[in-house]
């Protein structure tokens, strides 16, 4: 059978640009501890997705704390927090690979900001070609699956097409909260705006077959 190959401009790893400098988001998840379940620290649950929340999650921007929100950013209590026109096109180009919850944006003054999202990729596939891709596997049962893919220090992936399908966007079960998307999804991305420049509006790809 003919071995599936790492290739250039396939498959991604999405992510909050974490590369632009500066202080990072100034938002403050002002309510979680009201919607989180002890004792667990993070309202997103283990299995992903969103819990019954008692109310609208309620984020604030601090100045003292940080710079404004961009399209995408990271640490909300386990949740990505994206702005209006990037929900869009996530939602446009794989409805089934997300889920989102609106939250209450405020201002630093309290008046209502511009609307953002609480966002999670609720798709996980075990689509990795272990054999063809070049990356540390660590198995322990100390890990929650079994195994964990290590990509500190260099890493090449190969994806199963066959697994994959007619996803856009996915997790694996051995890689934590790393978020990968296919060029679909990351070309969609660079058409409305985001993503293709130094000024990426806080989305960052890296090329799965060379990270």
């Amino acid at each position: 059978m003919t071995q599936t190959q790492p290739q250039r401009g396939e498959y991604f790893l999405l992510q909050p640009d974490t590369t632009r400098g500066g202080r990072g988001h100034g938002v403050v998840f002002e309510n979680v501890k009201k919607l989180r379940t002890p004792p667990r620290m993070i309202l997103r649950p283990t299995k992903g997705g969103f819990p019954e929340l008692s109310e609208t999650p309620r984020l604030v921007y601090s100045p003292d704390k940080g710079d404004p929100p961009q399209d995408l950013e990271g640490g909300i209590s386990g949740y990505w927090m994206v702005s209006r026109r990037l929900k869009q096109v996530l939602s446009q180009v794989d409805p089934d690979g997300f889920e989102f919850v609106e939250a209450d944006y405020r201002l630093s003054d309290g008046t209502k900001g511009p609307p953002y999202y609480l966002c999670d990729v609720i798709r996980e596939l075990d689509a990795l070609d272990e054999v063809a891709s070049r990356l540390t596997i660590e198995e322990s049962d100390e890990y929650p699956a079994g195994k964990f893919y290590d990509l500190t220090g260099g890493s090449s992936l190969a994806f199963r097409k066959d697994a994959v399908g007619d996803a856009h966007v996915f997790r694996t079960p051995y890689s934590g909260r790393l978020v990968f998307c296919d060029r679909r999804l990351r070309d969609a991305i660079f058409a409305a705006g985001m993503g293709e420049t130094k000024d990426s509006y806080g989305v960052w790809f890296t090329d799965a077959a060379d990270i």
